[in-house]
């Protein structure tokens, strides 16, 4: 599976097989059974998943503890949970499994090492953070700013293998809606 993540990194980094290796060699393989967590609220996040196959979530708890999912990675996706994997300040999110997933992790101090000494990786995380800034952006703004309704048609369009894999209750909660609501929408 690491091969995926290689395949990955070539796609998406311009950089010889020496700084390619150098990568591949500070991620570990690590095959994780459905619904295993692997940050809870209150730790601090250490480690960055590179999902070769499954799905992982990140999500928290609202204030009248409702579930609600930020991001869900899919195959060829990075996770973790930013704001702690940045600050080391304990995370108010989780991040779980949805399927069985084998995934590549990389550690806090690997990925930081990498940064400073391969200038490739460096321009790659800034541009997964200028990722991770749009994705949050436009989130907000959905949710703000359109219906339900609009919501839910504009990922069946943009994203329809959501449909396939995620449970209503999961999808409920990244669209922001009650499973009722999201019931009501699909048999239209």
């Amino acid at each position: 599976m690491k091969e995926r993540l290689k395949s990955y990194l070539e796609k998406n980094l311009p950089i010889d097989t020496e700084q390619l290796n150098a990568i591949m060699d500070r991620f570990t393989f690590k095959a994780i059974p459905k619904n295993t967590i692997l940050l809870s609220a209150g730790d601090i996040a250490r480690d960055v998943y590179f999902v070769c196959k499954g799905s992982i979530r990140t999500y928290y708890y609202s204030r009248n503890d409702m579930e609600k999912t930020r991001y869900v990675g899919f195959e060829e996706s990075l996770v973790t949970s930013i704001p702690s994997f940045i600050s080391q300040k304990p995370s108010i999110e989780y991040v779980d499994t949805l399927e069985d997933s084998e995934v590549c992790v990389i550690s806090r101090s690997d990925f930081y090492q990498l940064v400073d000494e391969v200038p490739a990786w460096a321009r790659f995380y800034v541009r997964l953070l200028e990722i991770a800034y749009q994705f949050q952006n436009d989130k907000i703004a959905a949710l703000t700013t359109v219906s339900a309704k609009q919501r839910f048609d504009n990922l069946l369009k943009e994203h329809p293998h959501y449909y396939q894999r995620l449970s209503n209750r999961i999808l409920a909660s990244y669209l922001d809606i009650r499973e009722e609501t999201l019931s009501r929408l699909k048999s239209k």
